[in-house]
């Protein structure tokens, strides 16, 4: 406790670092709001679980795979952390990160608003590397060795969640061909809400990490340690990620659940079932190995990789298109506004 309140003070004495914490709460929120849908989407669509439940559920998962993930493993809070280099002005650093956030919050919520599951993790790490490219005028404030885990994350969620969610639902079909379908329902419904808290578990154990990066960050360069290398994460602030992220959920993204569990592919309970294990997977190797993916991607790949196995046309190739396009979007956009952001902000601050 005595540590919050030191940090409490610190956000007083500096209302820039006060407006990013805001700001970070913010946008943590919108990430329990618009990305902790997709993990639940199957098991809504699959009639596994009402939507009320499912939300609730997804809320309690996500609160937990903070908590328990950063206790055991720190290192895509670390990557995060380490992506960027604001540089040593302290006043400048801070009123940059404070412009990169209210760029992710812009960029989220004009996408939550279309009903597009764009990438919150995406939109954080595009936002904070233009604002740190505004501060230096260049690319000498990237950390291209982080970099490049970001972008073994892209083609891990993308490309790994598709082969592995046609290889589990192969799989499955395999092991259960000989058996009445219709005495498989009910296995495969409670294993598809087993699933589907596993990959609510997972979002939280990436998502969360990656803003209390930020947190971090923030504090530091607020107190003038901006070559600050090592941290520790204090357990008030797990605990104020988890909860604010689980507020974030329970609200609820319907339109979303719609779009990743409803419209993209039709799926059965037993397909529903192998794209939640293989997303869940997926999320699990990356954060053991410190990369920060997209949930997004990884659990919208597993679900294309599922319907491709069951017929490529039964995809429906357009929405995927869509949301290809906003992914593409995302690096370039985000940044670009985080780099004005930051340019305007420390103009006038």
């Amino acid at each position: 406790m005595e540590a919050a309140w030191e940090f409490l003070q610190q956000m007083l004495q500096n209302p820039a670092l006060f407006i990013t914490v805001l700001l970070t709460l913010a946008v943590i929120l919108v990430n329990g709001w618009t990305d902790a849908p997709n993990a639940i989407a199957t098991c809504i669509s699959t009639k596994s679980m009402s939507p009320r439940a499912a939300i609730i559920m997804a809320a309690i998962f996500n609160f937990l795979g903070i908590l328990v993930m950063t206790l055991v493993n720190k290192t895509v809070a670390e990557t995060i952390y380490h992506m960027v280099d604001f540089g040593d002005n302290a006043h400048e650093a801070i009123v940059a990160l404070c412009a990169a956030m209210v760029a992710i919050v812009a960029w989220a919520t004009a996408a939550w608003k279309f009903g597009i599951p764009t990438s919150e993790s995406h939109a954080l790490i595009a936002g904070i590397s233009g604002a740190a490219i505004a501060m230096h005028g260049g690319l000498e404030g990237i950390n291209g060795a982080e970099w490049v885990k970001v972008l073994y994350g892209l083609a891990l969620s993308t490309f790994l969640g598709f082969i592995m969610g046609w290889l589990t639902v192969a799989l499955t079909e395999f092991a259960c061909k000989r058996l009445n379908r219709q005495k498989t329902l009910t296995p495969f419904r409670n294993a598809q809400v087993a699933g589907a808290a596993a990959m609510a578990f997972m979002h939280g154990a990436q998502d969360g990490q990656k803003f209390m990066g930020v947190f971090l960050l923030g504090a530091a360069l607020a107190s003038g340690n901006a070559a600050q290398s090592s941290f520790e994460i204090p357990m008030w602030l797990i605990l104020l990620c988890s909860a604010v992220m689980g507020l974030g959920t329970s609200i609820g993204g319907y339109r979303i659940i719609k779009a990743v569990g409803m419209d993209m592919v039709k799926l059965e309970k037993y397909q529903g079932f192998a794209a939640d294990a293989a997303g869940a997977l997926c999320l699990l190797l990356s954060s053991l190995f410190g990369v920060p993916v997209s949930t997004t991607h990884t659990k919208t790949a597993a679900i294309m990789g599922v319907g491709a196995h069951k017929r490529v046309r039964s995809v429906n190739w357009s929405i995927v298109r869509e949301m290809v396009l906003t992914w593409v979007l995302t690096f370039p956009g985000c940044g670009l506004i985080g780099f004005l952001m930051a340019r305007i902000f420390i103009a006038i601050f």
